[in-house]
């Protein structure tokens, strides 16, 4: 071997750090995953060895990243201690989260989970960023969400928006959707607005009825607790007492 293998190889050695931690009172199954999945996503996303032998769980890879993915696993160990049932979501939620703060608000999203109790169903925050949503909706009068799909925009702003209603914090919901998805089509549409416009508020009329019972729904739209228009026939509106969903 070169004596510049050599040197190198001295340095790679140099650059990594190997620590143990004890798991012997924790079932490793509950920490790990089924098929070690929780640990092989901590692996694909950081440059870290996991190594599971005899009650311990050896971390190896450079200082730095050896304490982050340290105290990622502590936090995971706590949720597991605490009776929760990691998955794959929960193990996401601490991925990345480099500062102790941060990690403290994600534990107490299942410390005190933000609930929603509906006709159908409770609802409980899965992520950090959906607490932070839900909080600011029920804290502020006006809230923009800006998010990839599929992350509960639309679906945790009509939970709030029917839990503001039931908790009579409002007197209406209204549904609106921007004219401009509907634009001149929208005259030839059949049906009066409420049936030209649904076609764009099913997103909305999805998250309704995974809450609440269809007679509910029917009601609340026949008597105006519920409304639904294009943005375009907002102007001029009074709208006191009112949970608006654009």
């Amino acid at each position: 071997m070169s004596d510049d293998k050599k040197t190198d190889d001295k340095k790679a050695d140099m650059k990594e750090t190997t620590r143990t931690v004890g798991i012997q009172d924790l079932d490793p199954l509950a920490l790990f995953g089924k098929n070690d999945s929780n640990l092989r996503l901590v692996e694909r996303s950081y440059p870290v060895q996991l190594t599971y032998r005899d009650g311990s769980l050896a971390l190896r890879g450079e200082p730095a990243t050896v304490d982050e993915v340290s105290a990622i696993l502590s936090a995971l160990d706590d949720l597991v201690r605490k009776g929760a049932v990691l998955e794959e979501h929960d193990v996401h939620n601490f991925i990345g989260v480099s500062d102790a703060h941060e990690r403290e608000e994600s534990l107490q999203i299942y410390e005190r989970p933000v609930l929603f109790s509906f006709d159908k169903r409770t609802l409980r925050v899965k992520t950090l960023g959906q607490a932070r949503y839900v909080s600011a909706l029920q804290k502020h009068d006006i809230v923009f969400a800006i998010g990839p799909a599929g992350t509960g925009k639309t679906y945790l702003a009509v939970a709030a928006a029917v839990h503001a209603l039931k908790a009579r914090q409002v007197e209406r919901i209204l549904l609106v959707r921007p004219a401009v998805e509907a634009g001149e089509s929208l005259g030839f549409l059949p049906g009066d607005m409420k049936e030209k416009v649904d076609p764009y508020l099913r997103p909305l009329y999805d998250a309704l009825n995974d809450l609440l019972s269809f007679e509910k729904i029917r009601r609340f739209l026949d008597l105006g607790v519920i409304e639904v228009a294009p943005l375009a026939y907002m102007r001029g509106r009074t709208l006191n007492n009112a949970f608006v969903i654009l």
